[in-house]
């Protein structure tokens, strides 16, 4: 399984780390450290010497509560550092999305995906994308950000994703994006009780079923700093932990803060692979 753009092909035969590069202010776990544009380039560079595959960008915190975000705002802040990245490096690199606009000119500037958390939701969103061509993250979430967990339910939580992810993936069809173009995040955090979330990563392979690369992003989540009555910050074992099962339930793409221990558990997720 291979996905491509811009030139460049990243083949999915083994998990690749997707490094979180948050130029925000107020995002839950690692706000305000990278928001200016020469700390965004030095934690850029680590992550690249380090060994990450795709670094996401993103200007707008979804963190439960989180205040929404002029575009202006949004563009302000993820522009520079996209082209910054592109102008030094061939790195892959994601735009953490949902606002046309930052999508069409973030793939101005040299981004190679579209990660969007509303699965192009947004007005004008799908035809962007179609637009720009490419590779585009569909996530399911329930409700919004600001509101998503507050009690939410689900008669069956693994077909209502499923359901919901057919029929994201149908309304990209319908405006002529490629299938072979999709990636599928079954959104952990994103409108889900704790016990929601184990149950999916639990039964994460079910999602294979669409024939399409996964993505997992589970990294410093309330799934994992409630479990553990800890900070943030503190949950980097447990993070590695929870990426490890992804990647051994097949994920594809691993999404991350703490990319040199997730680094070093894929290659021993690797070998374990290679010796199956």
């Amino acid at each position: 399984m291979i996905i491509t753009a811009n030139n460049k092909t990243l083949n999915l035969s083994q998990p690749q780390v997707m490094g979180i590069l948050n130029v925000t202010p107020d995002s839950f776990s690692d706000g305000g450290k990278f928001n200016s544009l020469d700390n965004a380039l030095a934690q850029a560079k680590r992550m690249i010497d380090a060994g990450v595959s795709i670094i996401d960008i993103g200007g707008e915190s979804t963190r439960p509560g989180a205040p929404d975000v002029s575009l202006e705002d949004e563009l302000a802040r993820v522009i520079p550092v996209i082209k910054a990245i592109r102008a030094q490096y061939d790195v892959w690199i994601s735009i953490d999305t949902s606002k046309a606009e930052v999508m069409r000119q973030a793939a101005a500037a040299g981004a190679d995906i579209i990660n969007d958390v509303r699965a192009l939701q947004e007005p004008g969103a799908l035809e962007v994308a179609a637009e720009v061509g490419l590779p585009i993250c569909l996530m399911h979430m329930q409700g919004q950000p600001r509101t998503m967990q507050n009690a939410p339910q689900y008669k069956d939580l693994l077909k209502e994703v499923e359901e919901f992810l057919q029929e994201r993936i149908e309304a990209c069809q319908a405006v002529g994006i490629q299938r072979e173009q999709l990636i599928l995040d079954p959104g952990f955090g994103f409108g889900k009780t704790l016990e929601h979330n184990y149950h999916m990563l639990a039964h994460l392979e079910q999602f294979h079923q669409f024939g399409l690369p996964l993505l997992a992003g589970m990294s410093r989540k309330s799934m994992i700093f409630k479990l553990l009555d800890k900070a943030p910050a503190e949950c980097a074992a447990a993070s590695v932990s929870c990426a490890t099962i992804a990647a051994l339930k097949g994920a594809q793409i691993i999404r991350v803060h703490d990319f040199e221990q997730t680094l070093d558990a894929m290659k021993v997720v690797s070998m374990v692979k290679a010796n199956h």
